[in-house]
């Protein structure tokens, strides 16, 4: 310890010197710095915000388009064309004859008697007195009356 108290009573103005001198420098480089931040005070607010926005701007960047895909799988039921069965029970219970279920058909699909008649290769009258006879055992009035009333009923395809 005597070594410590020597080495600091003979070089007491070398320490006292060099400690005076970094306070000093401590002192200048606030002031300094005090002095650039009062000068451009303007520009370091500026350049603040800039900073500020442009992380900002990353930042949201990044949320709005980082893929946030969510994949959902379902099973979907559909059906075909080939899958409707038409309600044996009401067509027997109207008494509707095959060829009149045809006729019903095609009257449904928007065929004229005449265009019924020669798709069937039977005469125009023929034709008449199915629709007729549809009509009666329907009970209804007009073409539109017997394909609403027979989809409904599930007698043909809607």
């Amino acid at each position: 310890m005597t070594g410590a108290v020597n080495f600091f009573s003979k070089h007491k103005h070398v320490i006292s010197y060099g400690f005076s001198l970094a306070i000093l420098l401590f002192l200048l480089k606030w002031l300094e710095i005090r002095f650039v931040i009062i000068n451009h005070a303007l520009e370091i607010y500026i350049a603040a915000i800039a900073i500020l926005f442009t992380s900002l701007g990353i930042w949201l960047a990044l949320k709005l388009t980082s893929p946030k895909t969510i994949v959902v799988e379902k099973e979907v039921f559909t059906q075909s064309e080939n899958t409707f069965f038409s309600n044996e029970k009401e067509i027997e219970k109207l008494g509707i004859s095959k060829r009149e279920l045809e006729v019903l058909q095609l009257i449904s699909a928007g065929f004229s008697n005449q265009e019924i008649a020669d798709h069937l290769f039977v005469s125009l009258n023929t034709i008449k007195t199915h629709s007729s006879n549809l009509f009666g055992k329907m009970e209804v009035k007009s073409r539109t009356q017997a394909t609403d009333k027979a989809k409904r009923l599930n007698i043909i395809e809607k």
